[in-house]
């Protein structure tokens, strides 16, 4: 990926045909006298800056001000700005004689001190959160963009008044790579935080998206957890640690609560509900198939769980005769779940004796007309359907296999389990 900038913006770096320009930081307006032609017709003071959502910077659109003490607030269009000052920002009369009208937010919309100044940002370099601290901005032309914002201490001195002092080099990034995303879906506001791309996300571990959640609260975690897709969302809440877990799923509107669950195996749903609150588990248990919500219940009354309980129906199983090429014909036509296709398992054809097990990438290597009973390698370890929660720790520690087979007495294949649905609360209790 391409690295962020952080350092001020060369030429070569901003829109075409803006001529001379020069760099502000809100800091320096926010609270700066608005003035109506002269300084002596002072009608207030900058609140904030609003700015429209367009490529590649936003654009400012009017000057948001606010008198206190009941009265209304005003928005000056910027096309009433008429110059920039050190003491001043200087616009024309509203045209009415009287006060400008009052502040009406619009779509696509950004207000620079509502919505980003000490907002939080997922720092894609350090996979960690930091905090704006001022926004950069360029003048050019009678125009006015959002080209960074600033994560340094300089800019968090700025904004308290502390303009004159500087301690380190300032932390730019560009407005390229930090994009507002919208949390129509956690929070009733307005309001917004910031983070990368909703694509660089995808790209983002469940591992890294999970330690992301556990550093947010509020606004922000529900800002980024309403950004990822189902099945994204599913992989960063399996990861999160329990508090954030509660966090999240207490936020959650039903509906995008229900597309997250169907992601998740049932010994992952069981993890996740048996460290929720009991109301929250009565509701979700409502979003899940009679089934599925069946066997949870037996997982989380039973003091022992049996590998019979955790087990997934969802694995790939042909008889040793199939030639390699056919097997993989048939994967693709079938479209599974990637979880479900890491081995292919070997069964015979007298009611699925497990036999043996071929490696996907010992499948894509083979030759084409290789039967599978070549590939395999028996016998498979197996747990069997009675074997507890420890025993099948035991066996993922010592083999570190992706999914192991779930088989009866008589060897016949009954499932798989997965590696994740077992070893994830071995991990975090490692990590306590």
């Amino acid at each position: 990926m391409t690295e962020p900038s952080r350092t001020a913006p060369r030429v070569t770096d901003l829109p075409p045909g803006l001529g001379n320009f020069r760099f502000l930081f809100f800091s320096g307006l926010t609270g700066k006298p608005v003035c109506a032609g002269k300084i002596k017709d002072r009608i207030g003071r900058l609140e904030d800056l609003v700015f429209q959502f367009r490529e590649p910077y936003p654009e400012a659109v009017g000057l948001y001000l606010e008198h206190g003490w009941g009265k209304p607030t005003e928005f000056i269009p910027w096309d009433r700005v008429v110059k920039v000052e050190d003491d001043a920002i200087f616009v024309r009369p509203a045209e009415s004689g009287g006060p400008y009208s009052p502040f009406v937010d619009q779509p696509g919309w950004i207000l620079a001190a509502k919505h980003l100044m000490g907002r939080t940002i997922l720092d894609m370099d350090g996979r960690r959160t930091e905090v704006v601290n001022d926004v950069h901005l360029l003048e050019a032309k009678g125009r006015l963009l959002l080209v960074h914002v600033d994560t340094s201490f300089n800019g968090f001195l700025r904004r308290w008044g502390f303009g004159g002092l500087r301690w380190i080099k300032d932390n730019f990034i560009s407005w390229k790579y930090v994009q507002p995303f919208s949390v129509e879906d956690a929070v009733t506001t307005d309001k917004v935080s910031l983070s990368v791309t909703r694509k660089q996300l995808l790209e983002l571990p469940g591992e890294d998206l999970a330690d992301a959640l556990e550093e947010l609260s509020g606004e922000e975690q529900q800002a980024l957890f309403s950004a990822l897709d189902s099945e994204k969302a599913a992989e960063a809440l399996v990861e999160a640690e329990p508090r954030a877990q509660r966090q999240i799923i207490a936020t959650l509107r039903k509906e995008r609560a229900r597309t997250i669950l169907q992601e998740m195996s049932v010994p992952q749903l069981a993890d996740l509900f048996s460290v929720l609150p009991h109301d929250d588990v009565v509701e979700l248990m409502d979003l899940l198939p009679p089934e599925g919500a069946q066997r949870i219940r037996a997982i989380l009354s039973e003091r022992e769980v049996t590998a019979r309980a955790l087990m997934s129906s969802q694995y790939v199983s042909y008889a040793r005769e199939v030639p390699a090429a056919e097997a993989l014909s048939r994967l693709r036509r079938a479209q599974r779940d990637p979880d479900a296709i890491s081995y292919l398992y070997i069964v015979n054809g007298d009611g699925g004796t497990l036999v043996g097990v071929v490696d996907l990438r010992e499948l894509v290597l083979a030759e084409e007309g290789t039967a599978l009973g070549q590939l395999m390698v028996s016998p498979v370890v197996a747990a069997e359907a009675h074997d507890l929660k420890d025993d099948l720790e035991e066996l993922f520690a010592k083999y570190h296999y992706r999914m192991i087979p779930v088989v009866d007495a008589q060897d016949h294949l009954l499932g798989v389990i997965h590696y994740n649905d077992i070893m994830r609360g071995v991990q975090i209790r490692s990590r306590d």
